[in-house]
């Protein structure tokens, strides 16, 4: 492997992130690791079941061969003093809504110097905790530059942080994490985007699957299991209508503020 150019700030949030999950005594098991490149570019396309799987899946990933991940993340988490400083000090990519064809541009130009860049392909937490309808963007930037699409799935992160659910630090104590990086998808220019995506997201919920059937602890009864499986998570259609009445009050209060 090719000596990398040292990254300070990307290194100290490393160490930082290590620490911490070594202090919640998480458990870490991967499958399919032999898929992260040692070098070159490649979109990692990873379900999104909570709000850590960015750093859990650089943790793997670290752990495994010292490549980092350029996350796509938005506007809003660039704008916010701290945050925004280490965002732009480890090369994250910014994502404007109003504007997103420059944050396009800056992953493909990434994944073309060799990068790995890091999507969430369903534009959100699913607290449904299934794999959602995927957007197209990570097929897109794939084809373009010419890099394969790795899937990856992640189960137990969901139970650190996740979306409408207040969680005791006690529980976040000794919680397994098991990820699952699949086999690389090619693709090319010449292939039918939504076949494509499709096949992504059938690809995400068999590695979700065989995660959650493999994991050592029974989810049944539990908030973080799918209802489907014997827990008390939301259905897909509680899921999307919650989404919806949370996504109008945030307008309404936006709109209100503006005014």
């Amino acid at each position: 492997m090719s000596r990398r150019q040292a990254e300070p700030i990307y290194t100290i949030a490393i160490g930082a992130g290590r620490s911490l999950f070594a202090a919640l005594r998480l458990k870490r098991r991967a499958t399919g690791v032999s898929n992260i490149p040692d070098t070159g570019g490649a979109v990692f396309a990873m379900t999104h079941f909570g709000y850590l799987e960015f750093a859990l899946v650089e943790w793997q990933t670290w752990m495994h061969n010292r490549r980092r991940i350029r996350f796509m993340a938005t506007k809003r988490a660039f704008d916010k003093p701290v945050v925004g400083g280490l965002l732009r000090g480890m090369k994250h990519i910014e994502v404007d809504m109003t504007a997103g064809g420059t944050a396009y541009a800056e992953a493909v130009a990434a994944l073309r110097r060799g990068e790995i860049i890091g999507v969430f392909p369903e534009a959100g937490v699913s607290s449904s905790f299934t794999v959602r309808e995927l957007k197209s963007g990570a097929v897109r930037l794939a084809a373009e530059a010419g890099v394969p699409v790795i899937p990856v799935a992640v189960w137990g992160g969901q139970r650190l942080l996740t979306k409408n659910r207040k969680i005791r630090l006690r529980d976040r104590i000794g919680v397994e994490i098991d990820f699952a990086f699949g086999a690389p998808i090619a693709v090319t220019s010449e292939d039918d985007v939504a076949t494509t995506t499709a096949q992504l997201r059938g690809t995400l919920q068999q590695l979700t699957d065989t995660l959650q059937r493999d994991y050592p602890q029974d989810g049944t009864g539990q908030w973080w299991q799918p209802r489907s499986l014997g827990g008390t998570a939301p259905t897909v259609e509680e899921a999307a209508a919650a989404d919806e009445a949370r996504a109008r009050r945030r307008a309404e209060a936006e709109a209100a503020s503006g005014s």
